[in-house]
C-alpha cells in the first residue's frame, strides 16, 4: 500500500490514508485514528445535496479569515453530540490534530471515491457550530449540526473552486424550534438562540493559551430565559436568499410582542453599528405580522450619542440590570 504523506491538493483513497496513519475506512465522514492522535474529516456536498442542503464548503471569509462549513453525522432525525460529531467537538481540549479531506471523483472503472486532502483544520473556538434545519432521509425537517472549521496552521491549503459553498436556488425561511440540550463540551452551544453551556473557553492559539469569553452567547440566554419566564414565546429563523450561499440566522424573536433583537457582547459603537445593519437586513426577510419592531441588546448603556442613533432609527434599547433583569423592553403594541 503506498505512503500517504500529508501535503495538500495530494489525492488518495480513505484505505490508503487508513493504512499509513490507522483508523476504519466504514465509520462515516469523521474517522478517528488513535495511533496517529488524528481525526480525518472527509467531506462530500454532492452527497449533501442528495438531501436538499448545501452547508458543506468554503464560505465567505468573515473577520477571522477563511471558514469552511461542514456538515455533522446523522442521516435521520435530530442530530446528536454522539460518535463522529463528538470526536469533532472534542478536538477543542484533547490536542488532536484534524486533517480535511473532500471528495475528488472515483478510481477509474471502480465505485471508489478519491479523496484529496485539504488540509489541517480546527474548530473555530468561539463558535465551533452552528445548528440549522435540514431535510433527512425521509425529507422531514430536522436539525443538523455545521461545524466551522479554520485553517490550523500557517501552510497553505489546498482550496479549488468547486469547494466553494454553492448558492441558494431560492428563497426560504424556516422557523428554528426547541433543540435538546447539548452535552457540555468548550465552546458547545444550545439552540434556537446564541446559548452556551460556560461563560468562557481556553483557546489554544498563537502566543499560548487564552481567555475567549462568550459575552453575546450568555446575555442571549439570560434574556431569552427572562423573556420566557414572562410568558413570551421565543424563536428565531434560518434564512437562505438566492444567488448566496449559506444560511443567516437572527439572535431572537420575541414572537409574543412581534420584536427582534440583535445582541452584542460589548457596547461599542461598532458592535451597535454591526447589529443595527443586522437588523435591517433580517426585516427585509422574514414573514411575521405586521408592525414589527426592532431592537438592540446589550450588557450595559452604551454612550449618549450611540443612544440617539438608536433613537432616531426607531430601534429599541434593551440593557441588563446589575440584578440580572432587562431595561428598556419595547412596550407592546396596542391592538383594535
Amino acid at each position: 500500500m503506498t505512503f500517504v504523506d500529508l501535503v495538500p491538493g495530494h489525492v488518495t483513497t480513505r484505505e490508503q490514508i487508513a493504512a499509513t496513519y490507522g483508523g476504519s475506512i466504514y465509520s462515516g465522514g469523521m474517522v478517528p485514528a488513535p495511533k496517529s492522535n488524528a481525526l480525518f474529516v472527509f467531506s462530500d456536498p454532492a452527497a449533501g445535496a442528495k438531501h436538499g442542503y448545501t452547508f458543506d464548503g468554503w464560505a465567505e471569509d468573515d473577520e477571522a479569515g477563511p471558514l469552511f462549513l461542514y456538515t455533522g453525522a446523522g442521516h435521520t432525525g435530530h442530530q446528536k453530540m454522539v460518535r463522529g460529531n463528538k470526536y469533532l467537538m472534542d478536538t477543542l481540549t484533547n490536542g488532536r490534530s484534524v486533517h480535511l479531506f473532500v471528495s475528488n471523483g472515483r478510481v477509474k472503472g471502480k465505485k471508489l471515491v478519491l479523496q484529496r486532502y485539504v488540509g489541517p483544520v480546527k474548530l473555530d473556538v468561539t463558535e465551533p457550530f452552528v445548528e440549522r434545519q435540514a431535510p433527512d432521509r425521509e425529507q422531514k425537517m430536522r436539525r443538523v449540526y455545521v461545524f466551522r472549521l479554520r485553517p490550523a496552521t500557517d501552510v497553505g491549503l489546498d482550496v479549488s473552486e468547486g469547494d466553494v459553498q454553492p448558492p441558494a436556488q431560492k428563497f426560504s425561511q424556516i422557523e428554528l424550534p426547541k433543540a435538546p440540550k447539548v452535552p457540555a463540551q468548550p465552546g458547545a452551544k444550545d439552540k434556537e438562540t446564541e446559548q452556551h453551556t460556560t461563560p468562557q473557553t481556553t483557546a489554544n492559539i498563537p502566543g499560548g493559551p487564552r481567555t475567549v469569553h462568550r459575552r453575546e452567547g450568555l446575555l442571549c440566554m439570560a434574556f431569552e430565559a427572562f423573556l420566557e419566564a414572562q410568558g413570551h414565546v421565543c424563536k428565531s429563523f434560518q434564512i437562505t436568499v438566492p444567488g448566496e450561499p449559506g444560511t443567516f440566522t437572527p439572535d431572537l424573536y420575541d414572537a409574543t410582542d412581534n420584536v427582534l433583537y440583535e445582541a452584542k457582547g460589548l457596547a461599542t459603537r461598532n458592535n451597535v453599528r454591526t447589529a443595527i445593519g443586522q437588523l435591517l437586513d433580517y426585516r427585509r426577510h422574514l414573514k411575521v405580522p405586521a408592525g414589527l419592531r426592532l431592537a438592540v441588546l446589550l450588557p450595559d448603556e452604551p454612550t449618549a450619542d450611540v443612544r440617539a442613533l438608536l433613537d432616531s432609527l426607531s430601534i429599541a434599547l434593551v440593557t441588563r440590570k446589575p440584578d440580572g433583569s432587562f431595561a428598556g423592553l419595547p412596550a407592546p403594541v396596542a391592538t383594535a
